[in-house]
């Protein structure tokens, strides 16, 4: 048993070190994501993507920070200055990983960013774009529950500029809700959100 033992221990500690200074890299810059740390976390994303030329994933989450910052800031220096950043890393990560329907979603987003920004300016120039991006990721992906749900959440949005109803998508994401229930990411560090966000819009239906 004491041999057994050993051997266990031994078996845990080759696990443990065979890991990959990528592996170990991301997960710390996951930690530090979940901690509230952004700017630590960004840039560790960015050291990864620049040591791991053939990982899409680094450069994927530093657009997607950039991306998410956009949200909340009002200053137009600093939302060029973000997206900006988000589409340089966003071409990385396309030019790694060639029709990835996880890109094509968060290509989406950064085009969405720049419309919720200034509606006058890049509403026309960017609207058709997004629709025609979100029916490429659903022909590579049509069970993605993040292109399902990104989907309907742009058709939501763009019935809700003209004055339309929004109950016609809500089916959709019912839809991407039950696909995240289901839904297995490639790898640990691949893609893995939008079923609460999905859940927050699925209320908004129902009230």
């Amino acid at each position: 048993m004491k041999h057994l033992i050993i051997i266990a221990s031994l078996l845990v500690s080759v696990v443990a070190n065979a890991q990959t200074n990528y592996e170990k890299g991301m997960q710390k810059a996951f930690g530090l994501w979940e901690n509230n740390n952004w700017t630590e976390a960004e840039q560790l994303f960015e050291r990864i993507a620049a040591a791991e030329p053939n990982e899409w994933l680094p450069s994927y989450y530093v657009a997607q920070m950039n991306s998410l910052k956009t949200w909340e800031e009002k200053d137009a220096n600093k939302v060029k200055a973000q997206l900006d950043k988000a589409q340089e890393y966003l071409n990385t990560a396309m030019s790694i990983s060639k029709d990835n329907p996880e890109l094509i979603v968060l290509q989406a987003h950064v085009l969405t960013n720049w419309v919720a920004f200034d509606g006058m300016t890049y509403g026309m120039k960017y609207s058709a774009k997004i629709t025609e991006l979100y029916n490429t990721a659903s022909k590579l992906a049509p069970n993605n529950p993040r292109v399902v749900f990104s989907k309907a959440e742009w058709n939501m949005g763009s019935a809700r500029y003209f004055g339309q109803d929004t109950k016609p998508y809500c089916k959709d994401v019912e839809k991407a809700i039950e696909l995240f229930v289901n839904f297995k990411p490639e790898t640990a560090f691949s893609p893995n959100w939008g079923k609460d966000r999905a859940e927050h819009v699925l209320k908004s239906c129902e009230e």
